[in-house]
């Protein structure tokens, strides 16, 4: 069952794919594929046109999270491009400020961006493209301007107030003190001075030349902390092997912490303990028990998880099958928990996802973020660049907390992403943005497709739901609910309600859950396409 009124066609292939939230982003990543680069150029492309293209949801002030999986080797890496606090960021200092929570905007609530890194770790590793080619889309798109699809249009309407709260957002990002209208176009000729800064320096002139001056400058100026040292030092991580478990004979791999990605893998551990299949898509008994299995998943992710270099956290232990027939125990069939906390729908965050295959094999799946709708909402003076507010809205206060500030630590995340492989070759290749709601949505995808048979349009359009709260240091105590979007079967709804749930018809907004997704079969290398229609997006082949 989908959506009613929302439903597009699977897009089929043997060549290159590109699925996008964007689909001016989904040309350019698609032109680069055509024009004889790989997965990896077209991932740099797409995510640099997606940044001028989404300014809600990502950008050159953002952070950065991805697997990727080289043909050639049959190597799977993955990529974190995360931001680490400012020396001067104590508990002390927020607290004498009288501070509970962490301020959710403005400079102090800004980490330090990893979207650039993160590109040229993967440019000078696995391109054949130069950064200066494949930043071109983003710069025609941010100096000549685009028309506003319709999704990104209604953040405009509905962030007016916080887009105005700083003179060099409100000169970026309103016009003529008022947000943008769908249709409207958007020119953004500071940010494409940037972008050409950056086609033409790389890293080194964000981080260490007169970019990151200017950023730092800004920032300080409106009582921010952040020096040009801490700039300087920051590097994207690139590993392997990422986080894996097994789950229906298929491995499945995620991104590690600081990204909460081995919540999705906990999930599918304790999961596998049930025959879903025998239970039925959307049945009222199999909704109940993945639900259960996100509270437990979200429970040990909070108690136990935080930046590596500071907190020794259990993962390996959290992702073990061994943890997960224990936590398993703990799931009445018949009765809905009161385990854990969340962030409720408004908090869920600002984010967005694609995935690209080539034709060679060569696979991205690819996640990155301001956090909050348009971020800390602070441009950084004349560079056009809207800064994310991750640590504002990923950091505790709480003393004794695994997530507390501290000097140099790196808040723990909501980005997550994941591929799922089949005989050691990429077989889903997924994820989506959406807070808190990102584990729980690739759980519903992956359980779709492996569990139930759907195809991947079928497995985006299909209802969803989402447990709140999760994780979200603001929301963490309130109360327990589980929204549901209206297509929901009734019979469903109603099953959930007799076995304790508060259930909540629910539709989401821009961020919360826009899939992307792509199935390669092992036996034809055809490769399916499938864009959430509940975004502005598009699955384009060749």
């Amino acid at each position: 069952m989908r959506p009613s009124g929302l439903s597009r066609s699977t897009v089929l292939t043997r060549g290159g794919i590109v699925c996008s939230a964007s689909p001016m982003a989904a040309s350019a990543g698609l032109h680069v594929l055509q024009g004889g680069g790989n997965a990896f150029d077209a991932a740099i492309a797409t995510a640099a046109v997606e940044g001028v293209c989404i300014p809600p949801m990502c950008g050159l002030g953002g952070e950065l999270f991805a697997i990727l999986y080289e043909a050639k080797t049959g190597k799977v890496y993955g990529l974190n491009s995360s931001g680490a606090a400012p020396q001067a960021a104590t508990p002390e200092f927020f607290w004498r400020q009288g501070l509970k929570v962490m301020p959710e905007r403005g400079p102090l609530a800004v980490a330090i961006p990893g979207e650039v890194a993160a590109w040229e770790v993967v440019a000078k590793r696995f391109c054949t493209r130069t950064l200066a080619e494949l930043l071109e889309p983003a710069i025609h798109y941010a100096e000549d301007g685009f028309p506003l699809p319709p999704h990104v249009a209604q953040a405009f309407q509905k962030s007016a107030e916080v887009l105005g709260r700083y003179p060099s957002t409100a000169r970026a990002m309103l016009k003529d003190g008022r947000p943008y209208s769908e249709g409207e176009v958007l020119a953004q000729a500071d940010l494409a001075r940037s972008l050409r800064r950056v086609a033409q320096g790389g890293a080194d002139e964000f981080y260490r030349g007169g970019l990151a001056r200017e950023i730092v400058q800004s920032l300080r100026q409106a009582g921010g902390l952040y020096t040009e040292e801490e700039f300087a030092r920051h590097q994207a991580e690139l590993y392997e092997p990422p986080l894996s478990t097994s789950y229906r004979g298929y491995t499945v791999y995620q991104t590690r912490p600081p990204s909460q990605g081995l919540i999705m893998l906990e999930m599918l551990n304790i999961l596998e303990g049930f025959d879903l299949a025998a239970l039925g898509h959307l049945s009222p008994e199999s909704v109940h028990l993945m639900v259960e299995a996100k509270k437990l998943a979200f429970a040990d992710r909070n108690a136990f998880v935080g930046d590596p270099a500071f907190v020794d956290s259990p993962v390996e232990r959290l992702i073990s099958k061994e943890h997960a027939a224990s936590r398993r125990k703990a799931i009445d069939p018949r009765r809905a928990s009161a385990v854990l906390p969340a962030p409720t729908p408004a908090a869920s965050g600002d984010t967005s996802y694609f995935c690209v295959v080539d034709a060679q094999g060569n696979a991205v799946s690819l996640i990155h973020s301001l956090s909050h709708g348009f971020g800390a909402a602070f441009v950084a003076g004349e560079t056009g660049i809207l800064l994310n507010n991750r640590a504002g809205r990923g950091f505790s206060l709480v003393a004794g907390h695994p997530n507390i500030i501290a000097p140099g630590k790196r808040s723990m995340h909501t980005l997550n992403c994941y591929m799922v492989f089949h005989d050691r070759k990429p077989y889903l290749v997924g994820g989506t943005p959406g807070g808190d709601f990102q584990p729980q949505g690739n759980t519903q995808v992956i359980a779709s497709i492996l569990d139930y048979g759907l195809e991947v349009q079928d497995a985006v359009e299909a209802p969803r739901w989402s447990s709140v709260p999760g994780s979200d240091p603001a929301t963490i105590g309130q109360e327990v609910r589980l929204l549901v979007e209206p297509e929901m079967p009734e019979a469903t709804v109603r099953g959930l309600e007799a076995r304790g749930h508060q259930v909540v018809a629910f539709r989401e907004d821009i961020s919360h859950g826009r899939v992307q997704l792509i199935r390669i079969d092992p036996d034809t290398g055809v490769r399916a396409g499938a864009s959430d229609p509940r975004g502005d997006g598009h699955a384009l082949a060749h």
